[in-house]
């Protein structure tokens, strides 16, 4: 425990990733990860800020949230860092129309976005839609720009659901950079900007100040670190059910 204290010494806030550490998603809506709702209202108790940051790109926020609250979590829309509200706001401020290649449950963050005449992409976990027909059109938008713009929400490369591992956008991104010959523009973890813009609503700094939690080695410790903050792995969401498959061999 002293070690632990010595660890957590001037710790002012924290970053908690939101799937595979709070709840594993699923088609049901998933379900709360043992000990999560106790462990975050004792964080709200205690004297530390507590921000939730996610790469979730296929609910918008407010769903998100909803979702969240009716598992037990005491969690408020303006507590979430979540990539599709600052992508909307980058959209705005570049003048940029993006051919959306998202899924239809976080299309609600751009309905203020004008999508006509598409001089960007935007990508998503779009799940089931990553069909070759949807990716075969946002490589076509791409290739006839002078200057195209792919835009990623986030490039994690699989995340964990009640049902395994599925997939993430990382992969399609990775895609569309090698054919086009481009370089993606990352709206999430781990990109530092993210992890800035997080910090910036709590009010602390990144160095001794604040520590990520999450379970991602790249996109939530890595990122992290990258920034000067301290970060946690926590032994649940992918890192369990890769650590069980290790395990069997």
């Amino acid at each position: 425990m002293a070690a632990w204290g010595k660890r957590l010494a001037g710790v002012r806030g924290v970053l908690l990733d939101i799937s595979g550490v709070l709840y594993d998603g699923g088609e049901d809506g998933g379900a709360p990860i043992r000990g999560s709702v106790e462990a975050v209202a004792r964080l709200k108790q205690s004297r530390l800020k507590v921000r939730f940051c996610t790469n979730e790109s296929q609910k918008s926020r407010q769903e998100l949230v909803g979702l969240l609250r009716r598992q037990g979590f005491d969690i408020s829309e303006g507590e979430v860092t979540a990539p599709a509200p600052a992508t909307s706001l980058i959209l705005k401020e570049r003048g940029l129309r993006p051919h959306l290649l998202v899924h239809d449950g976080v299309r609600s963050e751009f309905g203020q976005i004008d999508t006509s005449n598409p001089n960007c992409v935007v990508i998503a976990d779009a799940g089931e839609g990553f069909s070759y027909q949807n990716m075969n059109k946002a490589f076509r938008v791409l290739m006839e720009l002078e200057k195209p713009v792919l835009i990623s929400l986030g490039k994690g490369r699989y995340y964990k659901e009640t049902s395994g591992l599925m997939l993430d956008v990382g992969a399609y991104m990775k895609a569309l950079e090698y054919a086009c010959g481009i370089e993606a523009e990352v709206v999430g973890k781990p990109s530092p900007e993210y992890f800035q813009s997080a910090l910036k609503e709590m009010g602390v700094e990144a160095h001794e100040q604040a520590i990520m939690i999450g379970d991602d080695i790249v996109g939530d410790v890595g990122g992290a670190q990258r920034c000067g903050m301290r970060a946690l792995q926590v032994r649940t969401g992918k890192f369990s059910l890769l650590l069980s498959a290790v395990a069997r061999h």
